[in-house]
Parts: structure tokens; C-alpha cells; sequence
């Protein structure tokens, strides 16, 4: 039987979604099961997003039947919301639970001129961003990204 743990303290999602400044500034929507917020600086891509289960669980293997019958659509929602305010070619979806198991999926804009939001190249950019190495999106773009999202959201999400 799955324990009902809405939070974890050891755990970093569970802790960065106490930290109500945080959220402030990064996310875009939320529902009693799910929050979608933007990524954080240093942000590889204008609307790299994560959409988080707000209950502490390690993934799709631990979702409870409620959590399980509204994941897809949810899922489909957010990454029409990064599509439509991004104006990307297409949105990845990514989610390994390793750096902190807590499900977060990674909704990652792909624009089809930008040949490091692609495929696996992506990961790269992720990493040289993460390093220095590579500079990361504009302050100026993610604001933007998240104000649009933000006026985007009800109408994405039927609320």
C-alpha cells in the first residue's frame, strides 16, 4: 500500500515547494495534485518548464488510480501552454528522477532553428549552461515567457 506523503523534508522538490519566494517568481500554475512552475536560473531555454507532483512520489509507478487517470492530460495541457507561448516546433518531455526523486517532468521547448534544443543535444546545452560554460536565457526572456504563461494558463488548463 502506497503511503499518502505530501512532502518529504530531505526531499529538494519537496523543499523548493515550501519556498514561497521561489514560487513566486517561477510558477506558472497549480492544482491540488500538480504544479507547473519555469526553471530556475540559470535556465538553459525561455520556457524549459517542470511540472511537479505536489505529493511527494518518485514517479508514475506511485501515483495513486486518481493521480494516474488525470496525469496525460495534464501532461498534454502544460505542453500545449509551453508551445503556445514559446511558439516552439514541439515540446520534449523528459523526467529520469535521479537528481531528486520527486516527480518532475521537464517540458523543454524545441525550436527546430535552434539546433541546441535538439533531441539530445539538449542535455548538452543543460550541462554547459549548469557549467558556465554556455550562457544562460535571458532574465528578460523568462520573465516574459512566465507573464505570458501565466495570462496563457486558465484557457490551457480549463480554469
Amino acid at each position: 500500500m502506497m503511503a499518502n506523503v505530501l512532502s518529504n523534508p530531505s526531499c529538494a522538490i519537496c523543499s523548493l515547494h515550501q519556498n514561497l519566494s521561489h514560487l513566486a517568481e517561477h510558477e506558472l500554475w497549480r492544482s491540488d495534485r500538480w504544479l507547473l512552475r519555469h526553471h530556475p536560473q540559470p535556465s538553459p531555454l525561455a520556457g524549459w518548464c517542470l511540472l511537479d507532483s505536489r505529493r511527494h512520489l518518485g514517479g508514475p509507478i506511485d501515483f495513486a488510480p486518481a493521480e494516474a487517470r488525470e496525469w496525460g492530460l495534464i501532461v498534454q495541457q502544460a505542453a500545449q501552454l509551453v508551445k503556445a507561448v514559446s511558439d516552439c516546433d514541439r515540446v520534449y518531455a523528459i523526467a529520469f528522477g535521479e537528481g531528486a526523486r520527486h516527480l518532475h517532468l521537464h517540458l523543454i521547448p524545441r525550436h527546430g532553428d535552434d539546433d541546441r534544443s535538439s533531441a539530445w543535444s539538449v542535455a548538452d546545452l543543460y550541462r554547459q549552461v549548469e557549467a558556465g560554460a554556455e550562457p544562460a536565457a535571458s532574465a528578460e526572456r523568462v520573465q516574459c515567457f512566465i507573464a505570458e504563461a501565466r495570462a496563457h494558463a486558465p484557457a490551457c488548463f480549463g480554469a
